[in-house]
C-alpha cells in the first residue's frame, strides 16, 4: 500500500515560513494539528486564501471567544461509555478521537484536545447497548474518523454489529476517501471486509466529508469506484464554510462532481457555533441563498442535497429563508417531532435556530435521564457553555 507520511508537528511543514510556524503555535498548543503530504500537496501556497489550505491549516481565528464545546448538547445523547441514541433507528458509536485530518472546523473541536475523552477502546457496551434495542436499525461509526481503524479493529466491530440481526446499515463517517483515498483503494483486506458484510439487505454506507471540489483528484476517484466495486454506498455531507465553499459556483461544481462520481449528495449543513470556529461561520440567510443558488447550477440529481442545521432539538431543515422569515421543519427530532413546521423571524445577522427570535416556543433543553449518560463537561472538568479563550 502507499504511504503517506503524517505530520502533528507545524514546525515541520517546510511551505509555511518560519514566522507563520511562531505565530500558530498558540493555537496548536491548544487544538491537535495533523495533516499528511497527499493532501498538502493539494494547497496551492502561493494563494493565501487557498480554500484547501484552510481546511488544515490552522488559523488565528480558533483563539477568538466565540460559542461552545459541544454546541448540539452531545454530551446529553449518551446512554452509555462511547454510545449515543439521540434518535429512535440511529445509534452512534465513537469508535475513534483521531482523524486523518483535523479539520479546523470540526464539530468536535473539542477531541482535539488532550484532556477529553469520548471514544472507547473498548465498544463492548455500547454493542451491547444496541443489541438490547430492537428498535435500532441503523448505527454510524464516527469519532474522529471511522477509517482511522486499523482494518483488523474495524472488521471486529461490523462483525459484531452483523451478528445483531436488527442492525441493517452501517454507516462509516469518514474523510478518509478524499484525505487519504489510497487507505481504501489499495487495502484489499479493507474492501473484502466491505464486500463480506454490505448485502442487497444489510448495507454498508461510508458518510464522506468532502468541503471542496479540488477534494475530487483522480486519486479519490479510485476510492469511489474500489468503495462502489466492494458494495458500499458513498453519500457526502459538508457544512457551508466561510473562505472555503461559500460560493455558488464552487458548491454547484461540487454537487455535480459528486454526482458524476457516483457519490450522492446528501446533506449541506449550517456551522455549528462551536468553540474556535468563527472564521468558518455565515449567516444562516446568506447560507440559504448560497445553497439555492449553486442547486440551481446542477441537475435534479445534485438538488437531492438537503441543507440542515444539526440541533440540540434535532436536525432541522431549512426549507425557505425568504422576506425575514426562515420557514423550517424537523427532519430529524430527538423529540419525535419529524415533520414539525416552523415560521420564524429571521434576523440579517441569525446564523444558528437559537438566534432566531421565539424559537424556544419548539423544543426545551434536553435533561440527563440516568447515571449512564456521560458528560463531555463532567470528563473535562469544565462547564457546558465554557467559551474558546
Amino acid at each position: 500500500m502507499q504511504k503517506v507520511k503524517y505530520f502533528t508537528d507545524i514546525n515541520k511543514i517546510a511551505m509555511l515560513s518560519e514566522l507563520e510556524k511562531e505565530n500558530l503555535k498558540e493555537i496548536t498548543d491548544k487544538f491537535v494539528f495533523r495533516v499528511n503530504d497527499y493532501y498538502l500537496s493539494l494547497i496551492n501556497w502561493n494563494d493565501p486564501n487557498d480554500p484547501i489550505r484552510k481546511l488544515v491549516i490552522p488559523n488565528e481565528g480558533e483563539l477568538l471567544e466565540y460559542g461552545r464545546w459541544d454546541a448540539s448538547d452531545e454530551d446529553t445523547n449518551y446512554v452509555v461509555p462511547g454510545c449515543q441514541h439521540k434518535y429512535r433507528t440511529t445509534a452512534l458509536l465513537i469508535v475513534s478521537e483521531v482523524c486523518g485530518a483535523y479539520c479546523r472546523y470540526c464539530f468536535r473541536k473539542r477531541l482535539f484536545r488532550n484532556d477529553v475523552k469520548e471514544a472507547m477502546s473498548d465498544v463492548s457496551p455500547g454493542l451491547e447497548y444496541i443489541a438490547n434495542n430492537p428498535e435500532i436499525n441503523n448505527v454510524l461509526l464516527t469519532g474522529g474518523d471511522s477509517l482511522i481503524l486499523s482494518t483488523p479493529k474495524l472488521r471486529s466491530i461490523i462483525e459484531n454489529l452483523r451478528n445483531i440481526e436488527h442492525v441493517k446499515i452501517i454507516r462509516l463517517g469518514s474523510k478518509i476517501p478524499v484525505f487519504n483515498p489510497m487507505r481504501i483503494s489499495e487495502d484489499e483486506e479493507l474492501l473484502e471486509l466491505i464486500r463480506t458484510y454490505s448485502t442487497e439487505d444489510k448495507r454498508i454506507y461510508v458518510m464522506a466529508h468532502i468541503n471542496h471540489p479540488r477534494e475530487i483528484t483522480p486519486e479519490a476517484k479510485k476510492a469511489f469506484r474500489a468503495l462502489h466495486n466492494a458494495g458500499a454506498i458513498v453519500v457526502n455531507q459538508t457544512p457551508v464554510l466561510k473562505g472555503i465553499n461559500d460560493d455558488p459556483v464552487i458548491l454547484g461544481e461540487l454537487l455535480d462532481r459528486l454526482s458524476w462520481a457516483g457519490v450522492t449528495p446528501y446533506y449541506f449543513f449550517v456551522n455549528r457555533p462551536v468553540a474556535g470556529n468563527r472564521d468558518f461561520v455565515l449567516p444562516l440567510e446568506q447560507v440559504y441563498q448560497i445553497v439555492e443558488e449553486a442547486k440551481a447550477r446542477t441537475s435534479g440529481l445534485g438538488k437531492r442535497v438537503r441543507l440542515s442545521m444539526s440541533h440540540t432539538s434535532g436536525k432541522i431543515e431549512i426549507l425557505a429563508i425568504d422576506k425575514g422569515k426562515a420557514y423550517l421543519k424537523y427532519h430529524q427530532s430527538r423529540d419525535q417531532e419529524y415533520g414539525k413546521f416552523m415560521i420564524l423571524d429571521c434576523p440579517k445577522d441569525a446564523e444558528w435556530f437559537d438566534d432566531l427570535p421565539g424559537n424556544e416556543e419548539y423544543w426545551t433543553p434536553p435533561v440527563k435521564k440516568n447515571d449512564a449518560i456521560i458528560s463531555v463537561n463532567e470528563l473535562s472538568g469544565e462547564p457546558a457553555d465554557l467559551i474558546c479563550k
